[in-house]
């Protein structure tokens, strides 16, 4: 086989045998599944085995999940349930990191500018890769679950206006005014989405719901596409048109019934997190130069910092968004997830290298320590909530935030 045809078995390969290892181990402990597709993607890679080699091809699929983990984080979030305080106090604590972060970046790189890339990456929180945990845990309607949802709101988008704002190439001026008109056009779509009923669109969408047509996964995709495309013409990162489009979608189908919005759902999450999403994943093991890591001490050494740091400058500001009521397993199990970040690292990384504003070794390090928090960080995060004690519920009113 060529390479393509011997890529493209292997991901598929790991794809299908990382939640049977998942499932395997969760008898012992409870493991992401994103882990396993980094890391057997890293076995097949250059670093180790080199049976699969980065492909254009490849890439381009990898982007495509990337932006579908983004949309599908943007379609999941309940704004209404994190509206107040659990959102404006994430909001402060995501100022807070960025600003440590952009500190503690100047003092690690080489240049301001890589400072601000790693502030930017250190105030990051992986929300696409946390909701599918907590709602394997069933969290997601817990006050406990909300605060983690309005932090990693905030977490993933914050860092999305930051480097729209200063990696796109543009003085701080333009760019903003660029930002301020898609966010205005993004935000009249979704108001004008949100004022309609849309009867014929969801009664299109179940009529087509079991045949070949699938329209609403295909109105999915051009959304995803023309949300994506514009950010790209006013010159902000795709991912954010990813993230409004899932947004704009979850008003779209506020009007649909719920069976027909619960298949919907079914269907889209099968897309994403049985094709594409992880892609993504696997992709980012076979990317990742293990061997360059491992041959620089001064990089190598880079990784456990990075990994306190996520800690110190993303978890320790977000005790300030922990529910009210907040057991201390709480509070820690807060910080341990609010500490999880990857995909805006990936992000980040690719901008700083490509524009030469990163080192490649710094950013190595940087993806190395938010492959590792996505190992250690929600494991001990639902270590510290089963410690929780028995008296405070996970739904207790008295926790509601």
């Amino acid at each position: 086989m060529n390479d393509l045809s011997t890529s493209i078995v292997l991901i598929s390969l790991i794809a299908g045998a990382a939640p049977l290892l998942a499932s395997l181990t969760g008898r012992v402990a409870k493991v992401p599944l994103v882990v396993f597709e980094i890391v057997l993607g890293i076995v097949i890679g250059p670093s180790v085995l080199g049976w699969v080699q980065p492909t254009a091809f490849v890439k381009t699929l990898s982007e495509l999940g990337l932006a579908m983990l983004f949309f599908m984080a943007g379609n999941e979030i309940d704004f209404a349930a994190i509206k107040g305080r659990p959102v404006n106090r994430a909001a402060l604590a995501w100022l807070i990191s960025l600003g440590a972060g952009v500190a503690a970046g100047v003092l690690l790189t080489p240049t301001p500018e890589a400072g601000v890339l790693v502030g930017i990456a250190l105030s990051s929180t992986a929300l696409g890769t946390l909701l599918p945990i907590l709602r394997d845990a069933g969290e997601t309607k817990s006050p406990f679950g909300r605060a983690i949802t309005a932090i990693g709101t905030v977490g993933e988008f914050g860092p999305l206006l930051a480097i729209s704002l200063f990696l796109s190439g543009r003085n701080l001026g333009p760019s903003a005014i660029l930002l301020v008109v898609f966010v205005l056009i993004v935000g009249l779509s979704i108001w004008l989405t949100g004022r309609g009923k849309h009867q014929s669109v969801h009664r299109l969408m179940t009529a087509t719901l079991h045949t070949s047509g699938q329209f609403a996964v295909r109105l999915v995709l051009l959304i995803i596409a023309i949300l994506v495309a514009l950010s790209l013409i006013f010159g902000l990162d795709m991912l954010l048109g990813a993230f409004a489009a899932g947004i704009l979608w979850r008003v779209l189908m506020a009007g649909a019934s719920r069976n027909d919005a619960e298949v919907v759902e079914i269907k889209l999450a099968a897309v994403a997190f049985g094709f594409l999403v992880p892609v993504f994943f696997i992709n980012t093991g076979i990317s990742f130069n293990l061997v360059a890591l491992l041959a620089d001490p001064f990089i190598l050494a880079l990784v456990p910092i990075f990994l306190i740091l996520f800690l110190l400058v993303r978890g320790l500001p977000n005790l300030l968004a922990a529910s009210v009521g907040a057991t201390w397993s709480d509070r820690r199990a807060t910080v341990l997830f609010s500490s999880t970040g990857l995909p805006i690292i990936v992000a980040v990384t690719a901008i700083g290298r490509s524009s030469g504003l990163l080192p490649s070794g710094i950013a190595t390090a940087l993806i190395g320590a938010g492959m590792l928090s996505v190992l250690l960080f929600p494991f001990l995060a639902l270590d510290q909530r089963r410690r929780r004690p028995s008296a405070v519920p996970p739904d207790s009113s008295r926790t509601t935030a």
